[in-house]
């Protein structure tokens, strides 16, 4: 029984830190107050503006000079507050400072002015030369990228060079086969030119040496008496 107690406490425990868990805020969702860059403004040299303006919906402009110049007269009517050496001393002190403010304080400002642009920009050399670094590298970068289209300009008038080749020297063997073709065919055409006329002389030489044959000698002396008659015949018209 115990065993179990202990069990079902553990389990309503853990289930109550889960809930802290989930429940708990996030640092990133913490609103965190913002640095002012510019300090708040004052009048008088050292009285905040927002002492001022919390009077001006009740009173009017007139109201903190007049709660001041009050309370005042009450402090020291009353002797709460008492006019003793301190105070002449404060006032003296008071006046020291106010001169010193007003005869050193612009010079002086502007030196911690010129100080604190000195250490600004030490500070921020090391951000303006890795900006620029950056920018150098994104102008490399861009410049690497034309190039890159200027490559793949020059692949394909290379390949285009490369297919102009390959047709010329296409065209190059198409000319040199037709040229040995029309070779091969011109000797064809020769060797059955000669052929046949070798042929035909053979055939004309057999011709006449067949007929030369037939022929008898009383028909040669035939033929020589009838060729003489003709001639006979021609020179008596002639």
């Amino acid at each position: 029984m115990l065993s179990r107690l202990a069990f079902r406490n553990a389990q309503a425990l853990s289930i109550a830190a889960r809930g802290i868990q989930t429940t708990a805020p996030v640092l990133s969702d913490v609103p965190r107050p913002k640095r002012l860059i510019d300090p708040s403004p004052v009048r008088h040299g050292f009285i905040p503006e927002e002492w001022f303006t919390i009077f001006y919906p009740k009173t009017g402009a007139s109201g903190p000079y007049v709660f001041v110049a009050t309370l005042s007269t009450y402090l020291v009517s009353k002797e709460i507050y008492v006019l003793e050496h301190e105070y002449y001393n404060a006032l003296s002190l008071i006046t020291i400072c106010v001169f010193a403010v007003k005869k050193f304080g612009p010079n002086f400002a502007k030196f911690l002015d010129k100080k604190v642009d000195e250490e600004e920009e030490q500070l921020n050399s090391g951000r303006v030369e890795a900006v620029q670094a950056h920018e150098n590298a994104i102008k490399e970068m861009e410049t690497e990228k034309w190039r890159l289209d200027g490559q793949s300009m020059i692949f394909d008038i290379r390949k285009q060079t490369v297919l102009m080749q390959l047709e010329a020297v296409y065209r190059e063997r198409a000319m040199q086969v037709y040229t040995e073709v029309k070779k091969r065919l011109d000797y064809h055409s020769q060797l059955e030119s000669v052929e046949r006329r070798i042929a035909q002389k053979h055939m004309v030489q057999w011709i006449i040496t067949n007929v030369l044959k037939s022929i008898t000698p009383e028909q040669e002396k035939a033929n020589l008496q009838q060729c003489i008659k003709d001639l006979e015949g021609l020179a008596v018209k002639a």
